[in-house]
């Protein structure tokens, strides 16, 4: 299990000659920082999740910093911050925009009312307003949504996140002790 992990997470080295993280100094070189435990990776995958879902930019400085803060597993934050990306960007900010209507209580969608009329009534469009000014109302329109949405989502799914890591740690450890067990009594 370690072994496939491991593959997937930047070397010691690597993550400390960084000039993105060279910031958090000699704190990077606590062994518990890169020690493969239960909480520690658990937790460093929670914020890896956490911050590459609700920041944008500089997922990786974030994340490894709170890391260091809170004693979790560097390589596995910097790893999930991988959550996002090209292929899985859209459709996660999808959700979050949904998640930001939801509770705004804003209308995600047009009626059926605004269906028929046509384009000139959808959504307060203008006869006079230009395609550059309509698109900047959509994208205005959004954006408070989505930043009522991410945080609730990174929350949700970074926690979920340590749930299950932590648990399917806690299943691998008891069944190669069973494993073991059934193997001594042999």
């Amino acid at each position: 299990m370690f072994d496939r992990l491991k593959r997937f997470v930047p070397a010691q080295e690597t993550l400390r000659r960084s000039r993105w993280l060279r910031w958090l100094g000699p704190a990077l070189y606590d062994p518990r920082l890169w020690r493969m435990s239960r909480r520690g990776v658990a937790l460093g995958m929670a914020l890896g999740v956490f911050f590459g879902l609700l920041v944008p930019i500089a997922q990786i400085p974030l994340a490894a910093g709170a890391a260091v803060v809170l004693r979790a597993n560097v390589p596995t934050a910097i790893a999930s911050t991988l959550v996002t990306n090209p292929v899985t960007f859209g459709p996660l900010y999808f959700v979050a925009w949904r998640i930001g209507t939801a509770v705004l209580g804003e209308p995600g969608e047009p009626g059926p009312a605004e269906m028929e009329a046509g384009a000139p009534a959808q959504a307060g469009a203008r006869a006079d307003e230009t395609w550059l000014e309509r698109m900047r109302r959509q994208v205005a329109g959004i954006g408070k949504p989505l930043l009522v949405g991410l945080p609730i989502l990174a929350t949700v799914v970074g926690l979920l996140t340590y749930a299950a890591v932590s648990g399917i740690w806690y299943l691998k450890v008891a069944w190669s002790w069973r494993a073991r067990r059934r193997r001594s009594e042999r």
